[in-house]
C-alpha cells in the first residue's frame, strides 16, 4: 500500500528570508519618516517662504530646541518611563547657572558646572524615589514639575527681585560658553545654529548607545519587562537611574543653550515643554508601554515640529492651527506605531 505521508518541506520559517519592505515597515521610525515627507511637500507647495534654502536653517534650529531633548526622552521612554519635569528642567538648568555666577560674582563656568551637577541631582533624585517607592514615573515627576517650577519662580524672585536671572554677558566666561552652547556659523545662505551641530552627534551617539551597545539592550530589557530583565541579571536599578541622569544632563545642555541665547533666563518659562518632547518621541515610533522606539525617529519627530511650526507662519495662518495638529499627529502616531509594532512582532 503506498504511503499517505507527505515529504517535509524544504523550507524552515524560522530561517526564511525576509523582504526588504518588511524589514523596514519593521523599524519603528518608518511612520516619522512618511509623516515628515508628507509634511515637507506639502509647505513647500502651500507655503512659498518655505521653499526659500535660507529659511531652512531656522527651521533646523526649531527642530534641535526640541530634538536635543527628545533624545534623552526617547531612551527614557523606551525604558518604560516619563520625566514630566523635563521641561521646567531646563529652565531649572539656566536659572541655577545664571543666579549662581552673578550672586557669587565667579567665572561663568563655575557656575555652569554647579548648574550641571544640580541637575544630575535632580535626575537621580527622580529615578531613586522611582525605585525606591514603587511609584509610577508619572507621578513621581510630576511632583518634581511643581517643585522645580515653584523653586524657579521664587529663588529668581527673592535673588534678582525679579521673575528672570540677571544678565551675565559682560562676566569672565560669558563668550567662551557662547562659543560652547549658542554660537553660529554660515553655510552657503544658510546661518546654522551651534545647537543643531550638537543635536546630530547626540542622535548618532544616542543611536549608538541604544542599538549597538550592552547599555542599549539592558534599556530595551527594562522597558519591555523590568521584572524578566532582572531575573536575566539586567541591572534594574541602575539603567533606570542612569536614564533620569540622562535627562537631567540633556536639561542642563538646553539650559546653558538657553542662558548663553539669551543672556538671562525668565523662570516662568518651560511649562509644557516636556509633553512636546514626549509627543515627539511618540510620532518618532516610541510606545507609551515601554520597551520599543527608535533615537533617530524621536529625531524626525522634532523635525516634524519644526517644519510646522515655521510653515504654519510662513503660510499666512493662524498660529493656533499648530496646536490642534499636535492632537491629530499625536493619535495618528500612536496609531501607527501600534501596526508597525504588531508586525514587528511577527517577524
Amino acid at each position: 500500500m503506498a504511503s499517505t505521508l507527505t515529504a517535509p518541506s524544504s523550507v524552515d520559517d524560522r530561517v526564511s528570508t525576509r523582504s526588504l519592505g518588511a524589514r523596514l515597515l519593521s523599524r519603528p521610525e518608518i511612520g516619522s519618516l512618511v509623516g515628515a515627507i508628507v509634511v515637507l511637500v506639502f509647505f513647500l507647495i502651500t507655503a512659498p517662504t518655505f521653499r526659500d534654502v535660507a529659511a531652512s536653517g531656522t527651521i533646523v534650529y526649531n527642530a534641535a530646541l526640541i530634538g536635543v531633548m527628545a533624545v534623552p526622552v526617547a531612551l527614557l521612554m523606551i525604558g518604560g518611563e516619563f520625566d514630566l519635569s523635563a521641561g521646567v528642567a531646563v529652565t531649572t538648568a539656566g536659572l541655577t547657572g545664571g543666579l549662581f555666577a552673578y550672586q557669587f560674582s565667579t567665572n561663568v563656568w563655575v557656575g555652569v558646572l554647579v548648574s550641571l551637577l544640580v541637575m544630575l541631582a535632580v535626575g537621580a533624585f527622580n529615578g531613586w524615589l522611582l525605585m525606591r517607592t514603587g511609584l509610577p514615573s508619572f507621578l513621581v515627576t510630576l511632583g518634581t514639575f511643581f517643585i522645580l517650577q515653584g523653586l524657579n519662580l521664587g529663588v529668581t524672585r527673592v535673588l534678582s527681585g525679579t521673575v528672570s536671572s540677571t544678565s551675565i554677558s559682560d562676566m569672565d566666561g560669558f563668550e567662551s560658553g557662547r562659543k560652547v552652547f549658542a554660537s553660529d556659523f554660515t553655510i552657503g545662505s544658510v546661518n546654522v545654529k551651534i545647537l543643531v551641530v550638537w543635536w546630530i552627534l547626540f542622535v548618532v551617539v544616542g543611536s549608538w548607545v541604544l542599538l549597538k551597545t550592552r547599555i542599549g539592550n539592558w534599556i530595551f530589557a527594562v522597558g519591555g519587562d523590568a521584572a524578566a530583565a532582572r531575573a536575566v541579571g539586567v541591572p534594574v536599578k541602575r539603567v533606570k537611574i542612569g536614564l533620569f541622569m540622562m535627562v537631567g544632563f540633556f536639561a542642563w545642555f538646553s539650559g546653558m543653550h538657553l542662558l548663553f541665547t539669551q543672556n538671562s533666563v525668565q523662570s516662568g518659562e518651560g511649562v509644557g515643554k516636556e509633553f512636546i518632547y514626549i509627543i515627539a518621541a511618540v510620532v518618532g515610533g516610541c510606545l507609551l508601554t515601554g520597551g520599543y522606539g527608535s533615537v533617530v525617529g524621536a529625531a524626525i519627530g522634532a523635525l516634524i515640529f519644526g517644519m510646522t511650526q515655521l510653515g504654519v507662519v510662513y503660510a499666512g495662518w493662524n498660529a493656533d492651527w499648530f496646536k490642534a495638529f499636535l492632537g491629530v499627529m499625536l493619535l495618528l502616531a500612536t496609531i501607527v506605531n501600534l501596526v508597525v509594532k504588531k508586525r514587528a512582532d511577527l517577524r
